[in-house]
């Protein structure tokens, strides 16, 4: 599962009279991920679009802009086919909605001009004064605007040129009339007077009528071109209706005669011969070559170039790890004199002639590495998400997909670990799945119902549901239940945590180091000594003489040794591991940092100590979630139910009701609250009332913050352990993602998504 799927290198070449029919059951068989020819071939060059090409796609554009003006979308479309008078139905479809469209933006254009006017006159009407009484004056100066009253006639008395004024007012409308002095020159006296105060002017409107009824006749005009609108948008959504399935189906159509026209850019072609390669899936060869068979008969001639290594290697006759075939699928070893025979045979290829057979030996005309398809079982494919948001792995790469679903979901649930958060995050990502169409957006909703799952189990191991132990309820007869402990009032489970935390740690890292020994072991052992055992030696032998006795006394108490301080003996019976294996790790650690240094020089022994001992300490995030969403979920329902601290020191919330009338062994009444709660404030029927509803929104909204806080810490911290720590061991990525030339049809796209990973 680790591997991506293997890939086989095919060649197809043949007279260009046949590409049309070799192209079009290629397209069909949406199998091919096409290379592109690089123009390296003596005689041959880049294909020119099959005729028509330009005449499809200017047609494509056409029917998307139309979708676009409909608001078309794949859920509109139903399975048919389209007749032979379709451009004459798209012609008439497109004409029509073109003038709507046109008459919609006139109609819209006028609307907006309406509202401005409206929004102009507004003002006017406040006032009160017919506006053919605020203008057409030559003896005196009119402005109507917004400001405050006092300041424009504080304004307008210090005017030297203004002789007497009037001020109107009608909300926060202020409508000014002045008369100038004798001497005051041709400009506005008001306009001068009320530079440096804040006024904002309006326009009159030009109209002998009074306000209201201006307002009131641009309102109507404004409901006329509204109805002529919804007119627009009724006939526009009846198109939808009854062409929507039709425009997609020609869409559909026309995509697929695009593809197949401008297939030959990626072909090598000369005058009468065409050469084409690309990837399939191995195992898909044999259909491939029957295909092929089946539409043109002899006519062509396919070769199985290579079958591609997941190691490394250069792309060239000289490289190949597989053999050519001989036109049937059957294999055969490159010649030796393969370099000489390819320009006699690139030759003989340009003059139009029947290709020969075996063709290059294997030699390959586009230099590529074989495009990558994700080999995951069924539940791990989701996850194949978080890989690809770092990058598709390269295919001489360890696909980490399967080692993220195993771990990602654990360690989240872990660090949240409560049943009440679990079911809300399941029912999260069930409802991501069902609302997101994307195969990323499904994705993400699985993700969730996974990491909810977990958060069930371990919340159920903890005893957890929204903080509440449930054998403080009345539930403690669930079998395993309390099996755990967080370790928010326990020392011993909180040590303990730590611990499991770098367990975890160097399980995770030492898988990622081991995948990265697998591949530098394909490429070179040097390299994988040096650059990943090292890391193995030094980073195990640190951590095997830390869990040993050898010298115990140097080592916190709570780690090694048989004493009740110890929290592996106190659990598990575990003192240490014996002192002699602790004195092969620390020279396992020795032996692994002397070849850091030899293979990676000064600044490998710098980083010892962040990848030996730094990195495995990063795993103690975990338990630092673990502790803190524990501890918010305990904070919320100390301030709802309040507690009582037991004489050993251990706080019970004060539940109300369930018929609890003790805990642990203690009755209530023995016991002095150590916190109210907001279910037990107030005095009075009212003030309980009103403190039962403050309480019930804490809880709501308190449990709703730590479930939302859970996905950022929780799952942001995971990922950054998946992607800092476990991916920097072994992963590049870089590798290209499998795209097969073919066209899936709507139907087909539909069908698949309403199967939840069905693949």
């Amino acid at each position: 599962m680790l591997r991506p799927e293997r890939m086989s290198k095919v060649s197809v070449t043949g007279s260009k009279g046949v590409m049309p029919t070799v192209i079009e059951r290629i397209h069909e068989l949406n199998l091919v991920h096409l290379s592109d020819y690089d123009g390296s071939w003596e005689g041959f060059n880049n294909g020119n679009p099959i005729e028509g090409a330009d005449d499809a796609s200017e047609k494509l554009v056409t029917v998307r802009a139309l979708e676009s003006s409909l608001e078309l979308s794949d859920d509109d479309t139903a399975p048919g086919t389209i007749d032979d008078d379709w451009e004459e139905r798209l012609e008439r479809i497109r004409t029509r909605i073109n003038e709507l469209d046109d008459r919609r933006g006139e109609l819209r254009e006028q609307l907006r001009d309406v509202e401005e006017r409206i929004d102009r006159v507004a003002p006017f009407a406040e006032l009160g004064i017919d506006l053919d009484l605020l203008g057409g004056y030559e003896s005196v100066d009119v402005l109507v605007g917004e400001g405050s009253v006092s300041e424009v006639e504080a304004a307008l008395e210090a005017a030297d040129d203004v002789r007497a004024y009037e001020t109107f007012t009608g909300g926060d409308v202020v409508a000014v009339v002045a008369a100038p002095t004798e001497d005051a020159g041709e400009e506005n006296v008001v306009d001068d007077a009320l530079v440096g105060v804040e006024f904002a002017r309006h326009p009159v409107p030009e109209t002998e009528k009074s306000p209201d009824a201006y307002v009131a006749e641009l309102e109507e005009r404004k409901r006329d071109l509204e109805s002529d609108l919804e007119e627009i948008d009724a006939e526009l959504a009846e198109i939808k209706d009854t062409e929507g399935s039709f425009l997609l189906r020609v869409e559909e159509e026309l995509t697929i005669e695009v593809q197949r026209a401008e297939a030959p850019l990626q072909f090598a072609t000369s005058d009468r011969a065409f050469i084409a390669e690309g990837w399939i899936p191995a195992d898909e060869y044999d259909q491939f070559v029957d295909a092929l068979r089946g539409a043109v008969g002899d006519s062509v001639e396919i070769e199985q170039l290579e079958v591609a290594d997941y190691d490394e290697h250069e792309h060239g006759a000289e490289a190949h790890t597989g053999s050519g075939g001989d036109g049937d699928g059957n294999g055969g070893e490159p010649s030796a004199d393969a370099e000489t025979e390819q320009p006699a045979q690139r030759k003989a290829a340009t003059d139009g002639g029947q290709p020969q057979s075996g063709h290059g030996k294997g030699a390959v005309t586009m230099d590529d590495e074989p495009p990558v398809i994700l080999n995951n079982l069924t539940p791990a494919k989701p996850f194949e998400l978080l890989v690809k948001m770092v990058s598709q792995p390269k295919y001489s790469e360890l696909d980490p997909t399967l080692l993220i679903f195993l771990t990602y979901p654990f360690a989240f649930g872990f660090m949240i670990g409560d049943i009440g958060y679990g079911i809300l995050y399941m029912l999260m990502g069930w409802g991501a799945w069902k609302v997101f169409d994307s195969d990323a957006g499904k994705a993400v909703g699985t993700i969730g119902i996974w990491a909810g799952a977990f958060t069930i189990l371990f919340g159920w191991l903890y005893d957890d549901i929204f903080g509440i132990h449930m054998s403080d309820v009345g539930l403690g007869f669930i079998p395993l239940a309390g099996t755990l402990d967080k370790g928010l009032q326990a020392t011993d489970w909180a040590i303990f945590w730590i611990i499991f935390s770098i367990a975890f740690g160097l399980i995770h890292l030492n898988a990622g180091l081991i995948l990265g020994f697998i591949n530098e072991l394909s490429h070179s052992v040097k390299a994988a000594v040096y650059e990943r055992l090292s890391w193995i030696l030094a980073m195990n032998g640190l951590f095997v003489w830390i869990f040993s006795l050898h010298a115990v006394e140097q080592k916190p108490a709570f780690l090694v040794g048989a004493t009740e301080e110890a929290v592996l003996y106190d659990f598990m019976g575990f003192a240490g591991l014996p002192e002699i294996v602790g004195i092969v790790g620390l020279a396992a650690f020795i032996a692994g940092s002397a070849l850091v240094a030899v293979g990676e020089g000064i600044a490998g022994i710098f980083e010892i100590p962040a990848w030996a001992f730094g990195h495995v300490l990063s795993y103690l995030r975990m338990v630092a979630v673990l502790l803190a969403k524990g501890g918010m979920a305990f904070a919320v329902n100390l301030l709802v139910f309040g507690a009582y601290e037991t004489p050993e020191g251990y706080t019970y919330f004060n539940y109300p009701g369930f018929g609890i009338t003790e805990i642990s062994g203690y009755e209530y009444a023995e016991l002095t609250p150590e916190f109210v709660g907001l279910v037990h404030a107030g005095d009075g029927p009212l003030v309980s009332a009103i403190a039962i509803v403050g309480a019930v929104l804490v809880f709501v909204f308190g449990h709703i913050l730590v479930l939302l806080l859970g996905i950022t810490a929780a799952g942001i911290q995971m990922l950054r352990l998946e992607y800092v720590e476990f991916f920097q061991k072994f992963y590049q990525g870089g590798g290209e993602e499998y795209e097969p030339f073919g066209h899936e049809s709507r139907e087909e796209a539909t069908s698949a998504s309403a199967q939840p990973q069905a693949d």
